[in-house]
């Protein structure tokens, strides 16, 4: 017998964590159990293909916003070409409406309903071993409707999921040590399991080793609110430090309000880029807190960031959402600016997106939340924020994507702002102007967005185009060691030799390139960068930035040695005149 566990993931780098925890669980019927894994870029008709040819038995499909359209379409055709196997459904997007998807759909077998690894097991025993009947296995939904709610599992007693690596090559790692979230936000399903269950620490400890033993490059904790109990998460920290390989990375969701000073100082010490923090800070308007239950001040979480912000070590994400009740259009530059002058890593600007099962989708009407009517269920307008205004933002979001997310114009960006009133008038104008030339149509290549900032730099402040030159081509250089140099950047030939002793010194002496030891002056410099520059554009200061130097300097551009945070080369910087 061969149950086929499917999943469609919404990107190849994605595993599904879920299916191989179901497949963990039941270990006692693994040999009839196979797991695979596609995504939605994936063509329909390949897939329905794939599926065919493994003649499965059984077959069941993990269910999420992002592939619920896709798994509609092909279990409808699934049905048609192998009409006698059975089709279960489960995952987040079926839990919450499942007699509704049973109605509609008359074909299917059943859908399981919340934590699956227990009824997972028990469906098990009921196709391999005849040993229960349908209508006795707690949480799940048939044609004979709902059966009993099933009580909720002991995380210490789920199974590790990775013994074999092989299978994740290249994909992320998801991991977790605890379910259920003690807040109530009511944009989130997390809210409805309302009991925080913790894996024995024992246990997480020997497997956070196996995951720094292999060397893995992320491991994504996948716990909704990593830092809701003090001694799990300084237990968790305090072993990633004692025990840091140099190389893996890990991912946590916390939230920043309750964080204490002892947290703060163990993640102050922690190696740069070993641990990475998401925090949801959604909105700063007080009567949207209080409707979405969120009990944060901001001026706390303020504080909490710049003191994180003190190691220089951790990359921090910080997600905004729009959409939210009460917040309209102004509201939500406020909460903008807000969180920007925090100067996170990422700064993450979402939509709301109501939710089956949770109590924004309760509240839709009251709140006048008008949104699709198909996965992702993402607002279209509200009492607050008007279809043109929800436009107007998701420009601006994909301008703070292209040009502060990707930390590809971090010396560029803090010198632009100051031509802006605030933070979020440069990104609607940069948005403004990419729409006037056509660019959300046909989008600049990676390269070129370069040329675009510096043309749109220069349309608002002319009186700097000199320093911008300078600024876009540090950030060009910062980023890599370009085989061709753009074509703004300021021509060198007077500064070759100059250029040529300094490789050439640094070929007997190995004073600033200590790592290129087994490097001849020819091969350093292919390897490295120099560049000229006017203006100190390597100061965090802006006002340094725009002061002209009085004599130029050149820096170094050193892409063996990067930025834990950013990925930038390091750099060095000298006088002309010393080189």
């Amino acid at each position: 017998m061969k149950f086929l566990l499917t999943a469609v993931n919404a990107k190849y780098i994605h595993s599904n964590p879920g299916l191989y925890s179901l497949r963990a669980f039941a270990k006692q019927y693994a040999e009839h159990i196979e797991i695979v894994e596609y995504t939605i870029n994936n063509l329909k008709e390949q897939i329905l293909a794939d599926i065919y040819k493994k003649q499965p038995d059984v077959i069941a499909f993990s269910c999420y916003i992002w592939n619920w359209e896709i798994i509609q379409d092909l279990m409808i055709e699934l049905h048609k070409i192998l009409p006698k196997v059975p089709i279960w459904l489960g995952g987040p997007e079926v839990s919450f409406d499942a007699e509704e998807i049973m109605r509609t759909y008359s074909f299917l077998t059943g859908i399981m309903l919340g934590e699956g690894e227990l009824t997972f097991c028990e469906l098990m025993s009921h196709y391999v071993d005849n040993a229960i009947q349908l209508q006795d296995i707690c949480g799940i939904c048939t044609t004979q409707g709902l059966t009993k709610t099933r009580e909720l599992t002991n995380l210490s007693d789920m199974p590790f999921l990775y013994h074999d690596l092989e299978q994740f090559q290249n994909k992320i790692i998801y991991y977790e040590s605890s379910r259920g979230c003690p807040f109530r936000c009511s944009y989130c399903l997390s809210s409805i399991d309302k009991q925080v269950r913790l894996r024995d620490i024992h246990i997480v400890r020997k497997e956070l080793q196996f995951f720094l033993d292999n060397q893995v490059a992320q491991v994504k904790f996948v716990d909704r609110t990593f830092n809701c109990n003090h001694a799990h998460a300084m237990a968790i920290w305090s072993y990633l430090k004692e025990h840091d390989n140099g190389i893996t990375n890990f991912h946590f969701e916390i939230s920043a309000d309750i964080i204490n000073q002892e947290e703060i100082a163990l993640l102050n010490t922690l190696r740069p880029g070993l641990a990475q923090l998401e925090i949801g800070v959604q909105t700063t308007n007080p009567d949207t807190l209080k409707a979405i239950h969120r009990f944060v001040k901001f001026e706390r979480l303020q504080e909490v960031v710049q003191n994180i912000h003190k190691g220089n070590n951790i990359h921090m994400h910080l997600d905004l959402i729009a959409g939210l009740p009460y917040e309209n259009y102004d509201s939500f530059v406020n909460s903008f600016n807000d969180v920007y002058q925090l100067h996170p890593e990422q700064l993450q600007l979402g939509f709301l997106k109501v939710l089956k099962g949770s109590e924004m989708h309760e509240r839709a009407e009251e709140y006048g939340i008008v949104y699709q009517s198909k996965p992702p269920y993402e607002i279209l307008y509200s009492k607050w924020l008007p279809y043109e205004d929800v436009l107007r933002l998701k420009r601006i979001e994909e301008m703070v994507e292209l040009y502060y997310n990707s930390n590809q114009f971090t010396a560029a960006i803090p010198v632009l702002e100051k031509a802006f009133a605030t933070p979020f008038d440069l990104f609607q104008a940069l948005s403004e102007y990419y729409e006037q030339k056509g660019y959300f149509v046909n989008s600049p290549a990676r390269a070129y967005r370069y040329q675009v900032l510096l043309e749109f730099a220069t349309s608002v402040d002319l009186e700097n185009e000199a320093l911008y030159y300078e600024l876009l081509t540090y950030d060009m250089y910062l980023r890599e060691n370009l085989k061709s140099r753009p074509d703004f950047a300021p021509d060198l030939e007077c500064y070759k030799e100059s250029i040529r002793t300094f490789y050439q010194r640094e070929e007997t002496e190995r004073k600033h390139l200590p790592d290129y030891v087994s490097y001849h002056a020819k091969q350093m410099s292919k390897m490295t960068h120099m560049e000229v520059f006017h203006y100190p554009v390597w100061e965090k200061d802006t006002e340094k930035v725009m002061q002209k130097l009085k004599q130029p300097k050149m820096v170094l551009f050193d892409y063996q040695n990067r930025d834990a945070l950013t990925y930038q080369a390091s750099t060095k910087v000298f006088d002309t005149l010393i080189i």
